[in-house]
């Protein structure tokens, strides 16, 4: 199967998990937060479209690596952010998975974190899995987005 991600690499090198913020996972996340936002009546503040959208990756992820899995993984998207904006130090991750320290004026750099897990994601258990969750929690994320093979065979 041709990559659906393009300029991601695999391996779970050190490198790998340097460079799973990729341009693609980037756009990814900008699109999750974005239905997010879209999918209430009120308008929403990022800092809640973030939490709702690493909720969703939660809940996906939980039933492959327990509540503890998911968590290792946002801590490193985490640690992986705050390398890039220095703004998100205040933000960690509680031990139930959710996130404290986020407010209006870091959240613009959310798109940074959810990348950041989206990329760990597929090192982790691969593309396909990762775009079969993501449809899961998403059903309205446009094919475009996640798979042009699925849009195909519709």
């Amino acid at each position: 199967m041709a990559k659906l991600l393009s300029g991601l690499q695999t391996s779970a090198s050190e490198d790998t998990m340097r460079c799973s913020d990729t341009p693609t996972t980037r756009n990814l996340a900008k699109q999750l937060l974005a239905l997010e936002r879209d999918e209430t009546v009120s308008e929403m503040s990022n800092v809640h479209a973030i939490r709702c959208v690493c909720d969703k990756l939660r809940r996906q992820l939980a039933t492959l690596a327990g509540a503890a899995g998911f968590r290792s993984l946002l801590e490193r998207a985490l640690t992986l952010s705050k390398q890039e904006c220095q703004v998100l130090d205040a933000w960690a991750v509680e031990p139930d998975g959710s996130l404290r320290g986020l407010d209006d004026e870091t959240a613009q750099w959310g798109a940074v974190l959810i990348a950041q897990l989206i990329g760990l994601m597929i090192t982790f258990i691969g593309e396909s899995l990762t775009l079969h969750l993501l449809q899961n929690a998403w059903p309205n994320l446009p094919c475009s987005e996640v798979s042009h093979e699925r849009c195909e065979s519709k």
